[in-house]
């Protein structure tokens, strides 16, 4: 789903269509046809342009990363924030935002799709030191969470996943909800059994015991820090070996999908 930025979200309220003033002219954009049969990147002279108008006229608007083709001619894909997209005319009197953008003969978001790509994390680059490991069956599929103790979501994700059979599942520590899940966060990894305590918590609502003193909790705060590179802003946020980024409490079904897809991959 696309997550705009606050300042996109009040420009998607009140201009949710921007119309400006006449953009520079520039060379006719191709036929529908050709442009939907060409695979090419805008040239430097079509880059520069969206990039020049909506500098101009959207001064608070993030630094453009990229100009893209989209399938539909004249409609340009314009990245910013690593991850976050608009669309926009040739000329950048017009833009689109907060939307997606839908094959209907495939009956696939594109915008999804293109979003789920840029989130995509090498899943070896994973700090499996700094996470709880809880092996299920066999533990032969793989998948990462990253998880605050008092979230509700992460709360019913994580009974959901216990159903899961023949899996390793990373979970790593991220308490953004305040400073009371800090508190959980650092009391679960200085456990004896940092994984049965995470489960009793998650499950039963059994705390864990208090820290002791001079357990180091860096962990906690190399994942609050991964989290922050990684653009990881809620949880639970869900992983896979193939890269593959789900925000939320995905279905079990879903789970079962992308491990299945994700070690066919392999």
């Amino acid at each position: 789903m696309l997550r705009p930025t606050l300042f996109l979200t009040a420009l998607a309220a009140a201009l949710f269509i921007v119309a400006a003033t006449p953009a520079p002219a520039i060379a006719q954009a191709p036929s529908p046809a050709t442009a939907q049969a060409s695979t090419a990147g805008p040239t430097a002279a079509q880059d520069a342009l969206v990039r020049k108008v909506l500098a101009e006229r959207l001064p608070k608007l993030p630094k453009i990363d990229e100009v893209s083709r989209t399938p539909i001619a004249g409609l340009w894909e314009v990245r910013y924030n690593g991850t976050e997209l608009l669309y926009a005319d040739e000329k950048g009197d017009y833009i689109l935002v907060g939307g997606s953008m839908y094959d209907t003969r495939t009956q696939t978001d594109l915008t999804e799709a293109r979003i789920d790509k840029l989130m995509a994390l090498d899943y070896s680059k994973l700090p499996v030191k700094d996470a709880i490991v809880i092996k299920q069956g066999n533990g032969a599929r793989k998948m990462a969470v990253f998880v605050d103790p008092n979230c509700g979501y992460c709360k019913r994700f994580e009974r959901d996943i216990t159903q899961v059979k023949d899996v390793t599942i990373h979970t790593y520590l991220l308490p953004i909800l305040g400073p009371d899940s800090v508190a959980k966060s650092k009391d679960i990894w200085c456990s004896k059994d940092p994984g049965q305590a995470w489960r009793a918590w998650m499950l039963d609502g059994v705390a864990a015991p208090k820290a002791p003193a001079g357990c180091s909790t860096a962990a906690v705060d190399r994942n609050v820090a991964f989290a922050r590179t990684h653009r990881i802003n809620g949880t639970p946020a869900v992983f896979f070996e193939d890269g593959t980024r789900k925000p939320g409490a995905i279905p079990l079904q879903q789970v079962e999908q992308l491990l299945t897809a994700a070690t066919a991959k392999k």
